[in-house]
């Protein structure tokens, strides 16, 4: 029903960032029921790595990672790719306001069922709709 909504997305390569592959699987299982592709990486230098060898048309990542946090993986990005859209999760609500300016968009992990397909639409161009509510 929603692949009718977002036609045109189907084609996206999305890359998810997260340590917690349990995240990561249920992320990729969700998003590839839309035929999407998706490529995982549990592990900033992973994601890095796929991100650099692949044209990804967004990246998806999680902000409380070991290693480098959310915002240090997505100014590494930004530097490979600076126009490539970056949509940042997390469980928390205290993430600071500086790692979000270097992101297009925020979804607290509670709401990534009913945000994460309409955000990644908003930020590749290709739908007019607004974002709906976690209460959607």
């Amino acid at each position: 029903m929603l692949a009718a909504v977002y036609p045109t997305l189907q084609s996206a390569v999305l890359l998810c960032i997260d340590d917690n592959e349990d995240v990561l699987e249920c992320e990729k299982s969700f998003l590839e029921s839309f035929d999407y592709s998706v490529l995982t990486a549990a592990s900033r230098g992973k994601g890095l790595e796929l991100a650099s060898k692949h044209s990804v048309d967004v990246v998806i990542l999680d902000y409380f990672m070991p290693e480098m946090n959310g915002q240090e993986v997505a100014i590494e990005r930004r530097r490979l790719r600076p126009q490539a859209p970056i949509i940042m999760l997390s469980g928390a609500v205290d993430v600071p306001e500086q790692a979000l300016k270097w992101v297009d968009a925020f979804i607290a992990k509670d709401c990534l069922a009913s945000q994460l397909l309409p955000t990644i639409a908003q930020l590749c161009g290709n739908a007019s709709t607004s974002q709906p509510s976690c209460d959607a």
